[in-house]
């Protein structure tokens, strides 16, 4: 468990180095979390809405469909109710199957990044999220195996509220 863990936690340093030196600002796997197509991590003292969704072991979201308008700040509340761990992770679809197969090729790797967060049985998570364009912005569980059991989902971000 040490190992793992001390594993985890030097793999996560090696790709924030990565990321850092890499001038264009992608990681390592040639994805980029902060990539503005999806929008930035969000200030907690400006949440505009609080969204709860249950991960579960039948591989599903609920609610898998979450529409928010350009210039929120949500907080996904993640309960998971399930036996085994799962995760969220926004992305672009591109973003999402780049990291699946880093997490096939490295199960134990922990998030660090502010659009991921995995969470054990039993437990909660959240991610703090502003979205700034319209658009569809994905998520996933990466989990080896969920994603492609289609566990994923989508945040549909419409224009600002007139």
């Amino acid at each position: 468990m040490q190992r793992n863990l001390i594993r985890s936690t030097f793999l996560a340093a090696l790709m924030s180095i990565a990321a850092i030196a890499d001038a264009s600002g992608n990681h390592a796997g040639g994805h980029d979390h902060s990539d503005a197509a999806i929008g930035e991590p969000g200030d907690a003292t400006r949440i505009t809405r609080t969204v709860h969704v249950d991960m579960t072991d039948t591989m599903r979201f609920m609610p898998a469909q979450i529409t928010v308008q350009r210039g929120d700040t949500i907080r996904f509340e993640l309960i998971n109710s399930g036996q085994v761990r799962h995760e969220m992770t926004l992305g672009t679809p591109a973003d999402l199957v780049a990291h699946a197969e880093q997490m096939r090729k490295h199960p134990e790797m922990e998030h660090a990044d502010a659009n991921a967060v995995t969470v054990d049985p039993g437990q909660r998570g959240e991610i703090v999220w502003h979205f700034t364009r319209t658009g569809p912005v994905e998520f996933a569980c990466l989990q080896p195996g969920h994603f492609e059991a289609g566990m994923r989902g989508a945040v549909q971000v419409r224009g600002n509220k007139s």
